[in-house]
């Protein structure tokens, strides 16, 4: 059941899963949360992630009380895939094809110029949205199965401890969402490496799991654009 403000906080929906295999059921359960403008936290490759629709601004605004954000503090989402990222934003600056190719899915978020559907909630009035497709089957899932983007913030107060764990997330989050998806340890344990690809040259906003060098070896050859496949087009 999905929390509302006429009644005292109750303790998250806790539901166990298997990381590379989640349950269609658990899937489902955590969908429907989020159609009703739920919160759900699940694991992704790096963090646990504070996911809500992204279309729906009650929700969004949900997830900043839950964590305590500002804000003036953006929040980045979680897309399904590349064809996902080009249906948001359009086509993808040349200089970032290798970086998407060699990291998506994974652990390389992009700053990309928002468009104008996108709530300056989720911006805040910056003109830019960070998206990052995760390299963890229950995020995926999820996200493929709502149809749109998720938030993808971390699942944690803010500057709280980065969420590794399902029981770190109850710690601090457990009367503040709907239902965490437990699938164990995360496979990295460390935030995403960012990289702001409105400006040329692209640069690197936060070094996370991924290194400067690895990055800015993949940024200084010249390539193609982005491709979401055959027969992908915007929309």
């Amino acid at each position: 059941m999905v929390r509302t403000g006429d009644r005292p906080p109750a303790p998250a929906q806790r539901l166990a899963i298997t990381f590379g295999h989640p349950s269609p059921q658990a899937i489902t359960t955590a969908v429907s949360i989020l159609r009703q403008g739920g919160l759900v936290a699940f694991p992704t490759d790096t963090l646990y992630a504070l996911g809500a629709d992204a279309s729906n601004t009650l929700a969004v605004r949900r997830v900043f009380a839950a964590k305590g954000r500002r804000l003036a503090n953006p929040i980045p989402l979680l897309v399904g895939d590349l064809a996902m990222a080009i249906r948001i934003t359009g086509d993808l600056p040349h200089s970032v094809a290798r970086l998407v190719e060699r990291f998506w899915p994974g652990p390389l978020t992009l700053l990309v110029t928002a468009p104008p559907g996108i709530s300056r909630l989720l911006t805040s009035g910056t003109g830019r949205i960070g998206l990052r497709v995760p390299n963890a089957p229950v995020a995926l899932d999820l996200i493929r199965r709502l149809g749109r983007p998720v938030t993808g913030t971390s699942a944690n107060r803010s500057s709280g401890r980065e969420p590794r764990v399902a029981d770190e997330v109850y710690r601090q989050l457990g009367h503040r969402v709907d239902l965490i998806l437990d699938g164990g340890p995360v496979p990295i344990g460390s935030p995403s490496t960012v990289v702001d690809v409105t400006v040329s040259p692209p640069r690197i906003v936060r070094e996370g799991v991924l290194r400067r060098h690895a990055v800015l070896s993949l940024l200084t050859t010249r390539s193609r654009s982005p491709r979401a496949g055959p027969g992908v087009r915007k929309s």
